[in-house]
């Protein structure tokens, strides 16, 4: 599900809170691996940080992701 504000774009990834929190743990390196997955297919979305919200995680991005992009 993809959502959007004035603020903020956000990819929310519903999974297990346990597995979300696993997934957190290793964010820095989820961030690189979407970044560059996204520069591989020419996005110019970026992914800016994950943080665990409603049973799921969510991916902070600078533009608003289509399903072309997924």
């Amino acid at each position: 599900m993809t959502t959007k504000d004035p603020s903020q774009k956000q990819v929310i990834v519903p999974m297990n809170n346990n597995v979300a929190k696993e997934f957190v743990k290793d964010s820095n390196s989820h961030v690189s691996n979407i970044n560059q997955a996204l520069k591989a297919i020419k996005s110019n979305m970026i992914a800016d940080f994950i943080c665990i919200k409603d049973k799921g995680i969510v991916v902070i991005t600078n533009n608003v992701l289509s399903g072309l992009d997924l």
